[in-house]
């Protein structure tokens, strides 16, 4: 699929330089295409993340997790389920930060369910994926994965909130006291660019790794894979390619930044955009990491049937655009 941002045409002949020039390759050989891609895609997507990342950081700088809670205190769950979920789209929020943020919310008040909304939300629906999809696929791709994405986190917070899960909260989590939260600061604009910055500085600093090896990945894909047999395990014939890319998803841990570069790896080779999607969201939804820091404060049933719903929806998702698209 090709880039509508024709911004970076200027790399592809760098890439070929370097690639069959450089490195003496032939361009029909497996090699040749996986290093072609590999050298066009790292500054690509790099300089791509950094300009998400600061314009992203000046967004986040209106938004607090502690307004967010605020916000969400009180609501009830059909309107709190919505709310939550897009609150969660545009407040700063990581696995390591799940825990706080999930005591903060049920000790000031907000339902199970809502919060579920949130902390599903947060994750799944990524802002720097959003404008990264959006770069590099087009608005149609980006669109259906922020609208499955939020309906996901919605719908999965609404049935845990309807079950009653309360009782299967870890007990220490509702007698834990309820801090006073400061009054937020508003920022001015050179506080907002500082942000933006420091932002850029942490988040890039910190995925910048995962986003070459998930490249790497993805030119190994994209240069070796047959086309065939991708087509075979992960094209929307198979029945299983969506459970099989869930499966895939769940032990890998990385960010969305990384994710997408094999994303379109898969997508150039053959595999159906609804279990490409799968394969993504089961990445950043539902990573391992997250759900061992999460089992410190749900019990090891709420954190099942947590992470059941959610890969539930996400499967249906996969099949729905694998039959409509």
């Amino acid at each position: 699929m090709n880039c509508p941002c024709e911004a970076f045409g200027a790399l592809s002949p760098v890439a070929n330089w370097v690639a069959f020039a450089v490195f003496g390759l032939d361009p029909e050989s497996h090699a040749g295409n996986a290093v072609r891609f590999f050298v066009f895609e790292v500054p690509r997507v790099l300089i791509l993340l950094t300009c998400v990342v600061f314009v992203v950081g000046i967004l986040r700088s209106f938004f607090t997790p502690a307004r967010a809670r605020r916000l969400l205190a009180g609501k009830r769950e059909s309107a709190g389920n919505v709310l939550a979920a897009l609150l969660g789209v545009a407040t700063p929020f990581c696995s390591c930060s799940a825990v706080p943020l999930f005591i903060g919310f049920v000790t000031a008040g907000v339902p199970l369910g809502v919060t579920f909304s949130f902390l599903i939300a947060a994750p799944l629906v990524n802002e720097v994926a959003l404008v990264l999809l959006f770069a590099m696929f087009g608005w149609q791709v980006a669109a259906l994965y922020a609208g499955t994405g939020l309906a996901i986190a919605m719908a999965a917070g609404w049935i845990l909130g309807r079950l009653r899960l309360e009782k299967w909260v870890e007990p220490w989590v509702y007698a834990t006291p309820v801090s006073g939260t400061p009054a937020d600061e508003r920022l001015t604009w050179r506080a907002q660019v500082c942000y933006a910055r420091a932002a850029v500085r942490q988040i890039v600093g910190k995925v910048w790794l995962y986003v070459v090896l998930g490249i790497a990945l993805g030119a190994g894909i994209h240069g070796y894979m047959p086309a065939d047999f991708l087509t075979a395990c992960l094209g929307r014939s198979a029945w299983w390619s969506v459970p099989l890319a869930v499966l895939l998803g769940v032990p890998l841990y990385s960010n969305a930044a990384g994710v997408v570069p094999v994303m379109q790896a898969l997508l150039d080779k053959g595999a159906a955009l609804g279990t490409v999607l799968a394969f993504m969201m089961a990445v950043i939804g539902l990573s391992l990491p997250e759900a061992i820091i999460l089992r410190k404060v749900l019990t090891l049933r709420l954190l099942l049937a947590f992470f059941g719903i959610v890969a539930l929806g996400i499967l249906i998702v996969g099949y729905v655009f694998n039959a409509v698209l």
